[in-house]
C-alpha cells in the first residue's frame, strides 16, 4: 500500500508561489486560509537564500490526531491525514500541536473569526462520497479518486515540490542528491550550521574529567 508524502527540494524551489496559487484555485480555498505557503530563509542573502513549500506533511504519527479532543482526524489507507469538519469544534489544539502550522481557521474582520478548521487534504477530499458536491464544498477537489496527484505538485514548474508514494519520492530525491554529488552535506552539519572553513568538521566533544581528591 502506498504512503502518500510531500517533499520539497530546496535546491530547486524558486519562490514562484505557483503551488500556493494552484491549491487555492483547484480547491476554492476560503479567504484567509492558505493550505500551502512558501517559506524563505536568508531572504536576499546571495548564495544563502533557500525557499521551501510547506503544507500538511501527513505525518505517520500526526500530533494533530493525538491532541484533537473530538477525534475529528483520521488517516486513509494511503496514509493521508484528513479531518471531519462536522465533528470539528474549532478549539485550536491542532493548530498549536502541528509543527508545520498546517491547520488553519478562516478569518474575517480585523480581529479574525474562528470557524471549522481547514487544512491541506493532499487533494483527497474528505469523509463524504468521492467527487460529490458536498465533498467539494467542504474540502475541495478529490483528485486522488480521479487517479491524479495533488495540484500543487503537478503545477510546480521546477519539480521542486514532489507529491505521491513516499518510496517513489525518496528514490527521485536520492537520484538528485547523487547527481549533485553533495554527499552527507545535503542534510549534514554544514547545511544546519553553515559551511565554516573548507573541510571543517564539527567540534570534538571533550570528555568529562573525573574528579580528583585533594
Amino acid at each position: 500500500m502506498a504512503r502518500m508524502k510531500f517533499l520539497c527540494d530546496a535546491e530547486r524551489c524558486i519562490e514562484c508561489n505557483g503551488c500556493v496559487t494552484a491549491c487555492k484555485n483547484e480547491n476554492e480555498v476560503p479567504w484567509g486560509v492558505n493550505r500551502r505557503r512558501v517559506v524563505t530563509i536568508n531572504d536576499g542573502v546571495v548564495g544563502a537564500e533557500k525557499s521551501i513549500s510547506v503544507a500538511c506533511m501527513h505525518c505517520s504519527d500526526a500530533p494533530c490526531m493525538a491532541v484533537c479532543p473530538v477525534d475529528c482526524f483520521y488517516k486513509t489507507d494511503d496514509g493521508v491525514v484528513l479531518h471531519d469538519k462536522d465533528l470539528c469544534i474549532g478549539c485550536g489544539y491542532c493548530f498549536y500541536a502541528c509543527p508545520f502550522g498546517a491547520p488553519q481557521f478562516p478569518q474575517a474582520g480585523a480581529f479574525g473569526l474562528r470557524g471549522k478548521m481547514d487544512k491541506c487534504t493532499f487533494c483527497a477530499g474528505g469523509p463524504e462520497p468521492d467527487r460529490s458536491e458536498v465533498e467539494f464544498q467542504k474540502y475541495g477537489r478529490n483528485r486522488l479518486s480521479e487517479g491524479k496527484l495533488p495540484a500543487c505538485a503537478e503545477m510546480c514548474s521546477t519539480k521542486a515540490l514532489l507529491g505521491g508514494d513516499g518510496d517513489v519520492i525518496a528514490d527521485i530525491y536520492r537520484a538528485r542528491v547523487l547527481r549533485r554529488g553533495k554527499g552527507s552535506e545535503v542534510w549534514g552539519w554544514g547545511t544546519a550550521y553553515g559551511p565554516g572553513a573548507p573541510g571543517a568538521k564539527p567540534p570534538a566533544q571533550v570528555p568529562a574529567q573525573p574528579a580528583t581528591k585533594s
